[in-house]
């Protein structure tokens, strides 16, 4: 071959290898972290799907308008649980096997989140971080130490659900409660602290999701006079059970939980007949980064971040992020095992929002603590946070803030 002619094809092979590099390159910095969000978007959780798929998007949106991670921006790929622990299962493993997620958001309930965690997270080593499954179950879940919580534990919330109910001068209650771990967890929780502080529990009434009617279950709840129901339910069927209670007269007073905090659940009964109820909830005390995370949302929404677990949402997918970027992969144990990180002392403070200047650290090799839209993320050895909890009331036929319960694990 003449030397010109090879010079030739040289220079032309070398061009494209500079072409293809320099579209490699581009590639490269087009790519998406992924992550897997499992919300229920149908099904007896459906008033809480969208809206804490809202606190999700908020975080993301404000990171991939930062810059994004060093990997690339995210892609929030959101699958519907149905409110159903197969159907769960299956949506997970799809998020991981086939769209190829590195992270899980969620799921919403208990019931969703120990199967997923076990079954799922734990197997094929994704991180699981869900800001509402708070059944005490998931503390000593089988899960390799794939599954967290931005939200605090029922065991907790028993206890100040006991002490509500007492402080509205009930001395005998009767519980209904969901046959899941959320309702079994809570209504023991709330069982053994309503018993130590003098109160009496004339039932515990399990129910199953989905039945035709629940009067039943109201009728042997009304025996032994007690003064109020202690309600621990899902909107999907804690709505046609209120209707039944009250059209029956089996109750006309109500103590309620997280599970049911909606304003759709007022909408439906009527804010002449739950007036002056009062429940618990997950709820930020007053900081600056629950300031930082409502103003936030307040300019991406044109509304107040009202519904229960938006915020601890939000926090599940901030944390994920920032545990991405410190460990500069999407291998799910290099990320496990950044969460306790990014999220604890000591550390330069991160609020809500500040994903730019938490780079930056991260990149100088610095430690950072993100302080959560919902508070304290400090993630202990099982994946669980301290938290606080919001007594809440129907007045004017809506939810108010009465005030907030500062209460640790």
């Amino acid at each position: 071959m003449h030397m010109k002619t090879f010079g030739r094809r040289l220079a032309l092979l070398s061009a494209s290898a500079i072409t293809f590099a320099l579209a490699s390159g581009a590639v490269q910095a087009q790519q998406t972290v992924k992550f897997g969000a499992l919300m229920p978007m149908t099904g007896a959780l459906a008033q809480f799907g969208p809206t804490s798929l809202n606190g999700i998007n908020l975080a993301i949106k404000q990171i991939n308008a930062q810059g994004g991670t060093s990997l690339g921006r995210i892609e929030v790929i959101v699958s519907d649980t149905q409110t159903n622990p197969q159907q769960a299962v299956q949506a997970a493993k799809q998020l991981v096997s086939v769209n190829k997620v590195s992270v899980l958001v969620g799921p919403l309930a208990s019931g969703e989140t120990i199967p997923v965690g076990t079954s799922v997270a734990a197997v094929d080593n994704v991180p699981l971080v869900t800001g509402s499954a708070t059944s005490p179950a998931l503390t000593s879940l089988a899960d390799n130490d794939f599954v967290f919580r931005t939200t605090p534990h029922d065991a907790v919330q028993g206890i100040v659900l006991g002490d509500l109910v007492k402080e509205q001068g009930l001395k005998k209650v009767a519980v209904m409660f969901r046959n899941d771990d959320y309702g079994k967890g809570l209504s023991a929780a709330f069982e053994k602290r309503f018993k130590e502080i003098g109160g009496e529990i004339t039932s515990m009434i399990a129910f199953e999701e989905k039945q035709p009617s629940y009067r039943g279950e109201l009728q042997r709840a009304s025996q032994g006079g007690p003064e109020a129901l202690v309600h621990i339910a899902f909107p999907g069927e804690g709505i046609p059970q209120l209707k039944e209670a009250l059209e029956g007269g089996f109750f006309k007073k109500f103590v309620f939980t997280d599970g049911m905090k909606s304003d759709d659940v007022v909408k439906a009964i009527g804010g002449q007949f739950l007036n002056g109820m009062v429940g618990t909830a997950p709820e930020a005390a007053a900081s600056d980064s629950s300031k930082a995370f409502k103003d936030a949302f307040q300019r991406e929404y044109n509304r107040e971040p009202r519904d229960p677990f938006v915020d601890t949402f939000y926090d599940a997918a901030f944390v994920l992020a920032l545990a991405i970027e410190k460990a500069k992969s999407t291998d799910g144990k290099a990320i496990r095992d950044a969460l306790r990180f990014v999220a604890s002392a000591p550390g330069e403070k991160i609020l809500p929002g500040e994903w730019e200047k938490a780079k930056k650290l991260l990149a100088e090799g610095k430690d950072i603590d993100y302080v959560g839209a919902a508070g304290s993320q400090d993630f202990d050895k099982a994946g669980d946070v301290p938290g606080s909890f919001g007594i809440w009331r129907v007045e004017a036929g809506a939810i108010k803030t009465v005030r907030i319960v500062n209460q640790s694990n």
